[in-house]
């Protein structure tokens, strides 16, 4: 499908993969995918502090899952490529053959 990759492109895919290695950021992916948000509407979303959430984000960003933008006073986070939205999907595909061949297997 992408052909051969070497070292570098392997390492560059890992390390979006550990950009997403978080239930909370994986909680702003969620958000994000339902529309630009500023820090402030995504506190709801885990227990935990604003620098905390803050440091979530600005892990998605140097990953260039997420951009920002200012707005007045706000700074607004927004989806950059919404197609890894497609990985996160494939995820609950990855939970369920694991959870058919453990219940195949009992």
């Amino acid at each position: 499908m992408y052909g051969h990759m070497n070292t570098t492109q392997a390492k560059a895919r890992a390390d979006i993969l550990k950009a997403l290695a978080h239930p909370t950021r994986v909680l702003i992916l969620d958000a994000l995918s339902r529309g630009d948000r500023c820090v402030n509407d995504l506190r709801h979303l885990a227990s935990t502090s604003l620098p905390t959430l803050s440091r979530h984000l600005d892990k998605l960003k140097k990953a260039g899952i997420v951009t920002e933008r200012r707005a007045g006073p706000k700074v607004i986070h927004h989806l950059a490529c919404p197609c890894i939205l497609e990985a996160l999907g494939c995820t609950v595909d990855v939970i369920k053959s694991v959870s058919k061949r453990q219940s195949t297997a009992l």
